[in-house]
């Protein structure tokens, strides 16, 4: 955890010495999004540091009776049985009101606390800081430049991701389109 925060400051620093210089690239959105694990986390320093927002706090706008399907062999990659639940959420992230991210997430809810859940079922907070306390790390599986077939119409960078506990056990899927409005 302390080497992962060593790692984290010079980007952090990169990112507050540029905050009012220029607008960011995407070579410098990448490396805020691989210093944390929770793009959530990423998003709202991210924010913070180039004062997109006054209010830097992430929001997620949960988005009902749209669904991407899941990958075909999403429960082999959770490592869930068929008797096991898994839950959905598709988010809109924003932060001072610009869409900066939209998500699939695909999460196994026996791995989460009641708590938890409950929160992701009723609230608009993030996953990753309903998640936070059981201090997953986060796993690239794929990245590309621009909209991915997943993706909607102005997204500048896809992202798939595979959440993991501490013990290497999957705790979630996730697919994330992020918005050229990260690059302002």
């Amino acid at each position: 955890m302390e080497s992962e925060r060593r790692r984290a400051l010079p980007v952090l620093a990169a990112l507050l010495l540029g905050a009012s210089g220029p607008p960011a690239t995407l070579d410098q959105f990448e490396q805020a999004l691989a210093a944390q694990p929770s793009a959530t986390a990423a998003l709202g320093e991210w924010c913070a540091a180039r004062h997109l927002a006054g209010d830097p706090q992430i929001r997620a706008a949960v988005i009902s009776g749209r669904t991407n399907d899941p990958p075909g062999d999403l429960r082999r990659i959770l490592d869930l049985s068929e008797d096991d639940r898994m839950g959905y959420r598709h988010v809109r992230l924003t932060c001072g009101g610009k869409l900066r991210s939209e998500a699939h997430n695909w999460y196994a809810t026996d791995r989460l606390t009641p708590e938890m859940n409950h929160a992701l079922d009723d609230t608009d907070t993030p996953f990753g800081r309903v998640a936070a306390p059981l201090r997953f790390t986060r796993e690239r599986l794929a990245g590309e430049r621009g909209a991915a077939s997943y993706c909607p119409r102005g997204t500048v960078l896809s992202h798939r991701a595979l959440l993991r506990l501490p013990d290497g056990t999957a705790l979630a899927y996730v697919v994330e389109c992020y918005t050229a409005a990260n690059l302002e």
